[in-house]
């Protein structure tokens, strides 16, 4: 009933053994006195059921390794939101000999790794084997762990993360990560600026790149349409060196948004241009090489002076400024001036 509530029970009984004991420890484990038991609580911090539904949303899968029995590991499970009332699932719950028997039935296995929730009584190489099985499959495997048993896993997965307070010198010295607070929160946390830094990358290149097909197109249609140099080659290096650098620190900068975490995982192979980056980038040029052009055309019925020639420059980069806070919001569904406040 205690292991039930999420509880670690440890029984106690003794014997006064004689001066020259015979057999194993089997046989001296016999006609014992019951002492009594322990049961000890550990319990889940109160910010990490929110944290594993901020996982679940974000299409992370999380799976508890413990050596715990099966109905402590199972009310862990139920109290963090990660086990429900009832889960049927044939293999969500499973100890760490059963994982071991499933893992040698091809027609189990994959099954078994997609449904597989807690494992309990698993010993260090069931977590090693349970890394190796995932990443078989294609997974970025995470590890978190304190203790010297949890080495082996955290230094073959992907990303290994010990505990900063209570992790063993050597879980950290194994993993990649050390969370100083031993809270999962920072981990979530981090993913949300790992996505947000990686979105950061894309729209300073979904901006560039823009910038950077409006001009050569406007340079190249400029001597069809009769005006040899639309944009001269110091105005293209005032727009490279003072307007790409501080829009690149810009969108550098530009904090995280909660959005990040309700989108799925992207595959890690994949290119950093997106298709729908590349819409933007062809889409956007397009539109801006069709203003500027219809602008050089109006202009040029009248004889182009350096004065109109800077009314067409200083147009460019509103055009551009405007690219600049279409680019900020890629991937979100907000308004381009939403936030603004946020980053200065």
């Amino acid at each position: 009933s205690f292991q039930a509530r999420g509880m670690r029970v440890i029984g106690l009984a003794s014997r006064r053994l004689p001066d020259e004991a015979e057999g194993g420890a089997e046989a001296l484990a016999e006609e014992l006195t019951w002492l009594g038991f322990v049961a000890i609580s550990d319990p889940v911090r109160d910010d990490v059921p929110d944290a594993i539904r901020a996982c679940a949303g974000a299409g992370i899968g999380v799976k508890i390794v413990t050596g715990d029995n099966r109905e402590t590991a199972r009310e862990i499970g139920r109290q963090i939101g990660l086990v429900g009332e009832g889960d049927e699932a044939e293999f969500s719950l499973l100890t760490g000999d059963e994982f071991e028997g499933l893992l040698d039935r091809p027609g189990a296995r994959e099954r078994m790794l997609k449904e597989l929730k807690v494992l309990s009584r698993a010993r260090p190489h069931h977590k090693l084997k349970l890394v190796k099985a995932l990443q078989e499959r294609g997974e970025v495997v995470a590890v978190t762990g304190d203790g010297t048993n949890d080495a082996p896993a955290l230094n073959h997965a992907n990303v290994g993360l010990s505990m900063g307070k209570r992790g063993t010198a050597v879980a950290k010295e194994a993993s990649d990560i050390v969370l100083l607070d031993d809270s999962f929160t920072s981990i979530v946390n981090a993913i949300m600026w790992g996505r947000g830094l990686y979105q950061n990358i894309q729209r300073f290149l979904l901006f560039q790149l823009t910038v950077n097909v409006s001009a050569m197109a406007i340079v190249l249609l400029g001597p069809v349409i009769g005006i040899e140099l639309p944009l001269t080659v110091v105005q293209m290096l005032w727009v490279n060196l003072i307007m790409d650098t501080f829009a690149a620190l810009a969108l550098a900068t530009e904090p995280p948004h909660p959005e990040v975490m309700s989108s799925r995982p992207r595959d890690p192979k994949a290119f950093i241009v997106t298709p729908e980056m590349a819409r933007g980038i062809f889409g956007y040029g397009a539109l801006f090489v069709a203003a500027m052009a219809s602008m050089l055309l109006f202009i040029r019925g009248g004889g182009v002076s350096p004065r109109e020639l800077t009314v067409f420059f200083c147009a460019f980069v509103m055009l551009q400024v405007w690219n600049l806070f279409n680019a900020r919001r890629l991937g979100l569904n907000s308004s381009a001036f939403s936030g603004l406040a946020e980053n200065r």
